[in-house]
């Protein structure tokens, strides 16, 4: 986390003292260090420039319009699931030539849209699909450009929620099925088939789950280019993980996947595509929040922040782990031991159990590390808790990029019908 240090006793994002974010902005926040996020895409970027490779950044994980428009700036493309996503990142300058369209449930009206903005390929996921996009791209009188995901049945490890390339998941079409499907869409007027495109899952921490994959899905290259296809693009997903907890093992990082993916794919000609999301956005990003209370139990202590479950979901949905650490660095050894919770009314409202922490009180900010990505994209407003705001900090200055909306913009939304 160089991006997120201590000076002079305060912890800083690059150059500025959250202390300061937090007096300016309010608590709970989301804090970016943009200097993190530029690093971040370039090693992706850098260790797969032989390759001709499309960088195509996963916008689920951070889908802020600073975010994106940074990730532009720097020549990424986008891996969008949605109508809305498509709309952010054509708005941040992405080119619709590097635009990616994932995704199981695709509308009639999100496909028709992403065929006018000229994407470069949809990522099909079943028969179904298929034959609504010809449908949409026969009615425009042009072609869609397709690759089918397949599922290779290989179990990527991890929570079993993100998890996404095994024969009971949601996603993509079983590969053992694939071919028949591709020769039903070179049949279909509005489909040109152009590659082959899988996701395994999310947070993996080896590279043997998608070396596996991989060896699978070149297998079913070769046959499908046998079969008369022609095979141009192989799109990888997205899915290497990140460090959260400082005390795991080095995980692989951008070069020695690409190293396996470059043996492997040596002499096929094929435009190789990756999806990094939380690769890219996960370190950049902490939640900022204010300690409320200290409650000192008979069983446990408890940390009690302003910050909760609807601002940062991972460790209600998934029991994530994100490291813990005090805006104001300790100055003694003194320690206590917090179960460390939200305001919210649900039990299931805890960030972190038994976590050994400096001796806390009310009063003082703590950061979550690793938010940047799957934070404040996942962020809701329940028990009417205001939406949290996000900052972009450069160097010695910062910019609120989401404000926090009051309870007047939340309430406007909504209306009492006319017999009540």
């Amino acid at each position: 986390m160089q991006y997120f240090q201590y000076r002079c006793g305060q912890l800083c994002a690059q150059g500025v003292p959250l202390a300061h974010i937090a007096q300016a902005v309010g608590t709970p926040v989301y804090i970016y260090a943009e200097a993190a996020l530029r690093h971040n895409y370039q090693t992706f970027a850098k260790a797969s420039a032989d390759m001709g490779s499309l960088i195509a950044y996963s916008v689920k994980a951070n889908s802020n319009l600073a975010v994106l428009s940074l990730l532009a700036s720097l020549g990424a493309g986008a891996d969008v699931v949605s109508g809305g996503e498509l709309e952010r990142a054509l708005r941040a300058g992405i080119a619709p030539g590097k635009i990616v369209f994932s995704g199981v449930g695709k509308s009639r009206d999100e496909m028709r849209k992403a065929i006018i903005a000229g994407i470069y390929q949809f990522n099909i996921e079943s028969v179904p699909e298929l034959i609504v996009l010809n449908d949409e791209a026969c009615a425009l009188n042009t072609t869609a450009s397709i690759a089918l995901r397949i599922n290779p049945d290989v179990s990527a490890g991890g929570h079993e929620k993100i998890s996404t390339g095994k024969a009971e998941n949601k996603f993509g079409v079983n590969i053992d099925l694939a071919r028949d499907v591709y020769k039903h869409a070179r049949d279909l007027p509005g489909i040109e088939v152009t590659g082959v495109d899988m996701h395994i899952g999310s947070q993996i921490d080896s590279l043997a789950p998608f070396k596996a994959a991989l060896l699978k899905a070149l297998d079913l290259v070769q046959d499908l280019r046998r079969d008369g296809h022609d095979i141009r693009t192989f799109d990888m997903g997205g899915g290497l993980g990140i460090v959260y907890n400082q005390d795991e093992d080095i995980l692989p990082t951008a070069a020695d996947y690409m190293d396996m993916v470059r043996r492997h794919t040596k002499g096929l000609d094929l435009k190789m595509i990756f999806e990094p999301g939380r690769a890219i956005a996960g370190n950049a990003g902490v939640l900022l929040s204010r300690v409320h209370y200290v409650k000192h139990g008979t069983a446990r202590n408890f940390l009690i922040l302003d910050a909760a479950m609807n601002d940062l979901a991972r460790p209600a949905l998934y029991g994530a782990y994100h490291a813990i650490m005090p805006v104001i660095e300790p100055v003694s050894d003194q320690t206590e031991t917090y179960d460390i919770v939200g305001p919210v009314c649900e039990t299931g409202d805890t960030f972190a159990t038994h976590r050994r922490l400096s001796v806390m009180k009310g009063g003082d900010l703590v950061v979550m590390l690793s938010a940047g990505a799957y934070g404040a994209v996942q962020a809701g407003q329940y028990n009417t808790r205001p939406l949290v705001p996000e900052v972009l900090v450069k160097d010695n200055q910062f910019s609120v990029i989401r404000t926090r909306p009051d309870l007047e913009d939340i309430l406007k939304l909504e209306s009492v019908p006319d017999w009540l």
